[in-house]
């Protein structure tokens, strides 16, 4: 019987491990997508002749509608939980890039962008749920292994745009939506293990849902992480909109070396984030939070007046020490607000980045009065406001 009960927990953590690795997939296909996007904006504004603002309101149509509904998914799955709406919101994300590869004007981009927000927006939560799921109690290796992916994807997402985008032109986008054909069949293998895993833990106890903190604390500390998030994503979003125009303006790079330049930073935000979850498991979430925040400081305030050789050097730096503290946020978060996994996935992963996607649209118009260069001066001195991470809490770590 032990022997059996033994092969039974091994192909269910090998399942385990499977699933963890399919969602981390997934996301690493729905950011490639959802990458293309930006990746594709100086083609965008040449051929519809776009200014830095209407660059900046399709990020803003993107983010915010991934935003203003992540967290209405996420509250709702957290009561009625939706295993099959994985592949549905890949669907969307299908559609929105055949009519982004098809647009002929500026009304079908933005109408793109919302579709492919709105795949973001289903998809964020509950993916974010499944990884939890399968973390075999190894939350912050969850949280990055499933990250990671969705760095992954947006760093692999300028090379394709570099390599075959902008040598066929915009259609060749619309053939990107046989990723999303991938995506909806593996999601829809996720959405059977997880509505499986709900059968099987029916009649297991609910999971206790008592705050570790006093209200008000735990309230507090919710709204200065949102703070700490919104502030590293349009600083962020600074980097991954508009960093391929300033490498041009400042040191003449042609369109598609710029693209390597960006890829320098996203590829090294996908390690951050892979990073930064076991280091979270190891020494807690808070530790990690201090650490990339306040570490990345001092590479921001040296970006703007660097060389092209240590700008590369700079945004590396910068991609992996500013990244490596999403994971351990959201796991600090889920510790602050326990049995709300979906809440505040769609918070963090929607909400938060919303106000990237409105610093991307404010920053676009100082773009057009002052220079891309003056915007890097601006935004150098967001991460400042990291300091404030002083002010968090100690989560007391619950007993198994």
């Amino acid at each position: 019987m032990a022997d059996a009960l033994a092969g039974g927990s091994a192909r269910y953590e090998r399942t385990a491990v499977s699933i963890l690795v399919a969602v981390s997939f997934c996301h690493m296909l729905n950011d490639i997508m959802q990458s293309l996007l930006a990746s594709l904006y100086p083609v965008l504004k040449a051929n519809y002749s776009l200014d830095f603002v209407q660059i900046g309101l399709l990020t803003f149509a993107f983010q915010v509608t991934a935003s203003l509904l992540q967290p209405i998914v996420g509250l709702v799955t957290d009561r009625w939980p939706m295993p099959y709406s994985l592949p549905v919101g890949m669907a969307s994300t299908f559609f929105g890039l055949i009519l982004l590869g098809h647009a002929h004007d500026y009304t079908m981009l933005v109408l793109a962008a919302c579709l492919i927000g709105l795949g973001s927006a289903v998809f964020h939560p509950e993916a974010s749920r499944v990884a939890r799921l399968a973390s075999g109690g190894r939350h912050g290796f969850a949280q990055s292994f499933f990250q990671v992916g969705g760095n992954l994807g947006h760093a692999i997402g300028p090379l394709l745009a570099a390599f075959v985008v902008l040598p066929l032109g915009q259609p060749s986008v619309a053939w990107f939506a046989g990723i999303a054909m991938v995506g909806m069949v593996t999601l829809t293998r996720v959405g059977g293990w997880y509505a499986a895993h709900r059968r099987a833990n029916a009649g297991a106890p609910a999971a206790s849902k008592a705050l570790p903190l006093p209200a008000p604390r735990v309230r507090f500390a919710l709204g200065l992480l949102v703070l700490l998030t919104a502030t590293k994503n349009v600083y962020m979003a600074s980097l991954s909109s508009y960093f391929t125009f300033y490498v041009i303006d400042q040191f003449g790079l042609s369109t598609r070396d710029a693209q390597l330049y960006l890829f320098l930073f996203l590829g090294a935000a996908a390690v951050g984030v892979f990073a930064g979850g076991p280091i979270g498991d190891r020494f807690g979430a808070r530790f990690v939070i201090w650490l990339s925040i306040l570490g990345v400081i001092p590479f921001a305030l040296m970006l703007p007046y660097a060389s092209l050789f240590w700008t590369a050097i700079l945004v590396v730096l910068i991609g992996f020490v500013f990244a490596s503290a999403f994971p351990a946020i959201v796991v600090f978060a889920q510790e602050l607000v326990p049995g709300r996994v979906g809440l505040i996935g769609g918070v963090f992963f929607g909400f938060a980045f919303g106000f990237g996607g409105l610093g991307a649209a404010l920053l676009g118009g100082f773009a057009d009065s002052h220079g891309i260069a003056f915007v890097y001066r601006v935004v150098s001195f967001l991460p400042l406001l990291g300091l404030l991470t002083i002010l968090l809490p100690h989560v007391p770590r619950r007993l198994p």
